[in-house]
Order: C-alpha cells, then sequence, then structure tokens
C-alpha cells in the first residue's frame, strides 16, 4: 500500500513539473511585437540612459518593421539614435526625433529575412530632464512578414515606464539595467490586440489626480470570451483577475496615493491577447504647510517688500505658487522662481493689505498661508500756489513743492458730476514742482488735489481738495476789437427779432399768393367742365349714331369702341388733374 501511495505522489511531481516546464515556454504563435528593452528604469535627473527597440518574430519570418513613439519633451529629450546593431540594413523612413513635438519615427527592412525575439532596430539615448514617471509609448506600429505579400503581422505593441530621480542614487537592487532583456508574453495567432482603455477620471498617465476612485472602461468586440483585470504599482504584470463574461467598465475605490498600473487583456477563441498597461497617478496629501516672512528691508514706507516663502510635496511635487494681495488679480510663479530668488511683491499703495500664497502640488492639492502688510505713506506734496478763478479759454496752473526731488507728483482734477482726470510732473532737484494743464477746461467749478510718488514706487496720501472755478471772460476780442458780453448778446437778440419778422412776412405773403391761386383754379375748372361737357355732348351723338347704325364695318367698329374710351379716360384725367391741384393749394 506504501509503495502505491508513493508512486502516486512521484507520478504527480513528475506531471507538476512538466506542466510547469510548459508553462515556462512562450507560446508560440505568428502574432509579433514591437517593444522597448529595458521596459523601465530608475535614472537620476541630469543623466543619459539608453532604451532599444525591438521586434520579436514569435517564430515568423519577417524583413520590415516601421513605428512611431511619443514621449513627454518636458520629462525626457532625446539625445541620439543609434543604428550599429540593427537588423535592418535600409531605411523607408530614416530614424528621426523631434524633441519639441515629444515623437520618434522610423522605417526599415532588410532584403534578408529575420526571425528571432530580441531583433534590435534602433538604440536611443534619453536625457532625464524633470523628476517624473517618463513614459514612452508606441503610437503606431507594424511588422511586414517576408511571404511576398507585406502581411502585416503585428500583433503587441509595448511601451515602457521609466522614474527620473532627483538626485538620488537608488541602489543596485532596485534598478533595471539598461541592457536587461525584455521579451514580451507572445500571443497566438489571432488573438485580441491589446484593448483600448479610456478613463473620464484619469485621463492622462502622466498627470498627477487627487481623485482616488478610478473609473476605467473599454469596448470589447463581439469574440472577446473573457476579461482579466489587475491593478497594482508593478508596471508590466500580467492581468490575474478574471471575468468569464466580459465587462467593458470597472470602477476602482479607495487607491492609497502613489503609481499605480492598470493592466488587462481580451480572450477569444485563439486565446489570450495582447496587455495594456495604463499608468495612474494618485496624491490626495496636501503640500506640506508653510509660513510668509516679509522683508521690508528697514524701510516701512517701501512699497515692495520681498517675501520669503517655500514648500514641499513628498509625493507629486510643488507645481506652482500663486499669489493674491489685496482686491488684485492672482500672480502665478513658478517653483523655481520661488527657489533663485525670494518673491519681491509689486509696488503697492499706503496701507494695509492682505496678502495670500496658495501652494499647489501635480494633483491640484493646495496648501494655503495668509499674511498682512502695513505700508506707511511718504511725506505728502504741498500745493502753494494756484488760480481761484479761470476764464474760460486760459490754461490752468498749479505750482508746489515736496521733500523728493526727481520725483512724480500726480495731479487730480474733477468737475462736479464727472470723473477726476490726471497728470503727472516731475519736481526738479529741489524738489519743486509746476504743473500745466494740456488743454483749457470748460465752464463749471473743479476741485485740485495731488499725491507724490518717488522713483521706488512709494506714494504718499492725497493732499487735501482746493477748488477752482473756470467762467467766463468779461469781454472777447477780435484783434484789437474788444466786445463785451452785454453788447453780444443784445445784437444776437435783435438779429433773432429781425428773422422772425421776416418769416411771418414771408408766410403772410405766401398765404395771398395760395388765395389767388385757388380763385384762379375754380375759375379754370369752371371753364374746362363747361367745355368737356359740350364735347361730351357730341361725343355721344356721335356714339349714338354708329349704335343705330345697322351693319357696322369692322372699322367702324373699331372707331365707335375708341370714342367710347377715350371720352371715358378724358373724363377721369380731367377729374384726378383738378383734385391734385385742389390738394396742392391746401397744404
Amino acid at each position: 500500500m506504501a509503495k502505491n501511495i508513493q508512486k502516486i505522489i512521484l507520478f504527480s511531481v513528475c506531471l507538476a513539473f512538466l506542466f510547469s516546464i510548459n508553462l515556462a515556454k512562450p507560446a508560440l504563435a505568428s502574432g509579433a511585437s514591437l517593444y522597448l528593452s529595458p521596459p523601465s528604469g530608475t535614472y537620476t535627473v541630469g543623466t543619459t540612459f539608453s532604451v532599444k527597440i525591438k521586434v520579436n518574430s514569435n517564430g515568423q519570418a519577417i524583413n520590415a518593421a516601421e513605428g512611431t513613439l511619443i514621449f513627454n519633451p518636458a520629462e525626457v529629450e532625446v539625445i541620439k539614435i543609434s543604428k550599429s546593431d540593427s537588423i535592418f540594413g535600409f531605411w523607408t523612413t530614416e530614424p528621426s526625433f523631434s524633441n519639441s513635438l515629444g515623437n520618434i519615427v522610423f522605417g526599415g527592412g532588410t532584403p534578408d529575412n529575420f526571425t528571432g525575439s530580441s531583433g534590435t532596430i534602433i538604440a536611443i539615448t534619453f536625457n532625464a530632464k524633470a523628476v517624473a514617471s517618463a513614459q514612452v509609448n508606441f503610437s503606431s506600429g507594424s511588422v511586414l512578414a517576408a511571404d511576398g505579400k507585406g502581411t502585416n503581422v503585428l500583433g503587441n505593441i509595448i511601451g515602457g515606464v521609466y522614474t527620473l530621480k532627483a538626485k538620488i542614487i537608488i541602489p543596485p537592487s532596485e534598478e533595471v539595467s539598461p541592457e536587461s532583456e525584455y521579451i514580451p508574453l507572445a500571443t497566438p495567432e489571432g488573438a485580441p490586440v491589446a484593448p483600448v482603455v479610456f478613463s473620464f477620471t484619469h485621463s492622462e498617465s502622466n498627470k498627477w489626480y487627487s481623485n482616488n476612485n478610478p473609473e476605467f472602461s473599454w469596448k470589447a468586440s463581439s469574440d472577446v470570451t473573457a476579461v482579466k483585470l489587475l491593478i497594482n504599482k508593478i508596471p508590466t504584470s500580467l492581468p490575474t483577475v478574471l471575468y468569464d463574461v466580459p465587462i467593458t467598465e470597472k470602477k476602482i475605490e479607495d487607491l492609497r496615493d502613489g503609481v499605480w498600473y492598470f493592466h488587462i487583456r481580451f480572450k477569444n477563441e485563439q486565446g489570450w491577447g495582447g496587455i495594456l498597461h495604463k499608468k495612474v497617478l494618485i496624491d490626495t496629501k496636501l503640500p506640506e504647510p508653510f509660513e510668509i516672512k516679509v522683508n521690508n528691508e528697514g524701510d516701512s514706507a517701501n512699497p515692495s517688500p520681498v517675501l520669503h516663502f517655500e514648500t514641499t510635496d513628498s509625493l507629486s511635487g510643488v507645481e506652482c505658487y500663486e499669489i493674491k494681495i489685496g482686491e488684485k488679480d492672482t500672480i502665478s510663479i513658478t517653483v523655481a522662481d520661488v527657489k533663485s530668488n525670494p518673491y519681491k511683491i509689486p509696488a503697492q499703495r499706503p496701507g494695509m493689505h492682505t496678502i495670500i500664497v496658495k501652494a499647489f502640488d501635480m494633483a491640484g492639492n493646495s496648501t494655503t498661508a495668509t499674511t498682512d502688510i502695513i505700508i506707511e505713506p511718504i511725506e505728502l506734496p504741498i500745493i502753494t500756489d494756484f488760480p481761484q478763478i479761470v476764464q474760460l479759454g486760459d490754461i490752468l496752473t498749479i505750482k508746489g513743492n515736496s521733500q523728493y526731488p526727481e520725483a512724480t507728483v500726480r495731479i487730480f482734477i474733477k468737475k462736479e458730476g464727472e470723473e477726476a482726470i490726471t497728470g503727472d510732473v516731475k519736481t526738479d532737484k529741489q524738489g519743486n514742482w509746476f504743473f500745466t494743464h494740456s488743454k483749457s477746461l470748460d465752464k463749471g467749478t473743479y476741485q485740485v488735489w495731488a499725491k507724490i510718488i518717488d522713483d521706488r514706487g512709494a506714494q504718499s496720501n492725497l493732499t487735501e481738495k482746493v477748488t477752482i472755478a473756470v467762467s467766463l471772460p468779461a469781454i472777447i476780442k477780435f484783434g484789437e476789437i474788444a466786445i463785451d458780453y452785454l453788447t453780444m448778446i443784445i445784437t444776437l437778440v435783435a438779429l433773432i427779432v429781425v428773422l422772425v419778422l421776416i418769416i411771418f412776412y414771408a408766410r403772410y405773403q405766401v398765404t395771398l399768393w395760395k388765395k389767388r391761386i385757388r380763385e384762379e383754379t375754380k375759375d379754370v375748372e369752371r371753364v374746362l367742365r363747361a367745355n368737356f361737357k359740350s364735347l361730351r355732348k357730341k361725343t355721344e351723338k356721335q356714339i349714338e349714331y354708329f349704335n343705330k347704325k345697322p351693319g357696322l364695318t369692322k372699322r367702324e367698329r373699331e372707331v365707335h369702341n375708341k370714342l367710347k374710351d377715350a371720352l371715358k379716360m378724358s373724363e377721369e384725367f380731367i377729374k384726378k388733374e383738378v383734385e391734385d391741384i385742389k390738394k396742392q393749394l391746401k397744404k
């Protein structure tokens, strides 16, 4: 009995061993793959690293491949592209790159067939520019079989994700050597390609989000029979959570902060297809609290004190700061600006100002710090000389002095019921100033006041207001002739009276003329009607003659009809013209 049990155990172990060997073997398939080697790695900002574009023909003979890679030029930039170890000898699209557009294109072939799992197409040298999880992906690609037809046998494309650290030495055990080989999992011929996944909550793979409940959706063709999913922190994991009935969306709740990868693949009758690895960046933590320190350089009237502030964010990093001073517009400044130079605020007016600084991390989380500053005014300018009355047409001039040489005095001039207008004048080396308004003022009462602004932008308060009246002059000069206003007014009134009399006389004459015309029109109408009546009788006799005459000829009938029409038209025309004349005379 014991021997039988030993045999059964030995057989089970052998069977398990053979099964594990079978699983370890890559599946032979005709679906070729384009992939990056290495698919991941950790590098220091400012250093370079190499990535190779490789092809796995999966047992098929191929002779050409092409593709386009995309990357974020703010995170990495291409230093060079090498073709020295390429399996291709000629190029339909010369390998090239654009660091402004963030892409790499290539297209090559070989007169000899290539079969293998690790054929190098080109090698790319990147420079790490910024702290990020830099993603390099294929946006398009094709692999052509050496079958004489150029059949595209590409079944899977796999990009890479590279962690870029800021001057941090990563232990060797955590690094992926640039020379290490990554061979993607082969897929059977006819198996589904890697799914295309959408996310309305986390649409961009290289963007941090404060939402820790990502939602994903995808479309599955009718031949898909199952779906596998997984989310973890490993860039190239195999999805393991099986859904025998295919689903088309998934919401994952309460993910912890950090870098995650959502993995998905489809299955159909031919087997499991390509895998999509979608990166998800989550940061729900606010930047660290901070304080604002104000340095007015020992001058309480300094209009532009310096602000010192800085904070950190342990995960996504601080992206920018926003500063708001009082009710003014918000100003956005970069982290680099804060690190290199303390922030000097724009010149402010005297008084108390509330300063609000918000620090934003890459996920949009913000921490706020506030402080109040008081800016004292400088000494007031003095208005020493101004006219209390200005005659209309004269130019306003104002004199004054101050403690500040070569400063700007701003003059405010306001008419009752209107907005104030301003003008500037510079003080001389002794602080004196003389203001001349650019044009004459309209008649009315004005208030005038001033303030001074030094070369730093520091300002005084406003001076007390003085009142100036602009009035009409007593006389007006025309060359050597002077006429007072009373004489002008009497003359104008006399002219207006004469004009009114002329108008009344003209209307009277027109009325008499119309009366005469009406009488004459009536006489003409009576004569016209009498003559027309006589003509009508004669014409009607002629018409009556034609009516009584038997057997009229065609010509006589035409004359008969025309006489009737002419008589009717003439009567209507005379009546209309007489009525028109009457209407005109009534106006």
